[in-house]
This record gives structure tokens, sequence and C-alpha cells, in this order.
């Protein structure tokens, strides 16, 4: 049996996008409870040289953006992480993150398994992938280090979650 690439992409990074959204609400109603100021969450890190974990969020919506798009060989939408400053600004770009991959058809990332797929063209760092390779050696483990890194910085700060909120609803 195989499993498409639509249907290991875009299914895993919505699943994880709302789950990682559920989280930031937890976190915020956490600090509201608590009366933290919610920056000690959003600028909280696992180590002075990691990134914050609005970073983290911010990142992982990029990753989902742009591998579901390379995938179906359209345009990386543009977001201007910059705006997103607060937990509800979060989840909005999460939001909007997930109806974009949600408007991607199938048909157009199914049977693209040998799209080429540039990164960082013309530069140093240039990376060629076939599609399926990106998705699964390079697309993934990167998704999944930012949102699992945002589980961490929350959980490392109090906050009640636990695997079943890590892995939201399918």
């Amino acid at each position: 049996m195989t499993i498409s690439l639509h249907a290991a992409s875009v299914p895993v990074f919505k699943q994880m996008l709302n789950s990682v959204s559920a989280l930031l609400s937890k976190a915020e109603e956490h600090a509201t409870a608590k009366s933290i100021e919610p920056n000690a969450y959003l600028q909280a890190r696992l180590y002075p040289d990691m990134f914050p974990l609005i970073r983290q969020v911010q990142i992982a919506g990029d990753f989902a953006r742009g591998v579901s798009a390379r995938l179906a060989g359209l345009e990386v939408p543009k977001v201007d992480d910059s705006l997103a400053t607060t937990f509800a600004d979060l989840r909005a770009m999460l939001a909007e993150t997930v109806a974009f991959i949600d408007g991607i058809p199938a048909d157009k990332i199914n049977g693209q398994e040998a799209r080429e797929i540039v990164l960082r063209p013309g530069t140093p760092k240039e990376r060629k992938f076939n599609a399926q390779d990106y998705l699964v050696h390079f697309g993934l483990p990167q998704f999944f280090f930012h949102v699992t890194t945002t589980y961490a910085i929350l959980r490392h700060n109090g906050i009640e979650i636990g695997k079943r909120d890590f892995m939201g609803n399918p």
C-alpha cells in the first residue's frame, strides 16, 4: 500500500498547526489566570542561543506554507512575521496558513514526487531535492523540530499540557 504525497503533507501540517494554536490558547489562558505577562511566554526559550517561542511558531507556519506550496509548484506566500507579536496574532497566522494549505487541491501535489525543488537557488547554500525527498528528509523534520520546540518551551514554563495536546486532532 502506498501513501500519497498530499496525504503525507497537508493533513499532517493542518493537524499540527491546529495543535499549536490550541497550545497557544492554553498558554494565554494560563498567563491570564496567573497574572503573568504574555510576553514572558512569547519570548521564552529553552536555551539562550535558541529562538524564542514566538519565532518557533512563525517558522513552523513558514515551513507548512513553504513545503506545501513547493510540492504543488506554487509560489510560496509571503508573510510578514514581524506582524505576529501576540498570542492572537500567532493564532491568526496559523489559521491563515491552514486556510492556504487546505486550499491546495490534492491533485496539485499527488504524482509530483519527482518534481525538482531548489532551495536558495544561485547561492552557496543551494540545495536540490526531488519533491518526495524534500518532504520526507527536509520539510517534515524541520517543521516538527519547531512544533516540538514550541511544545517544549510551553511545557518547560509550566503550562499544563501533555502528549494529547501536542498531537491534537487528526
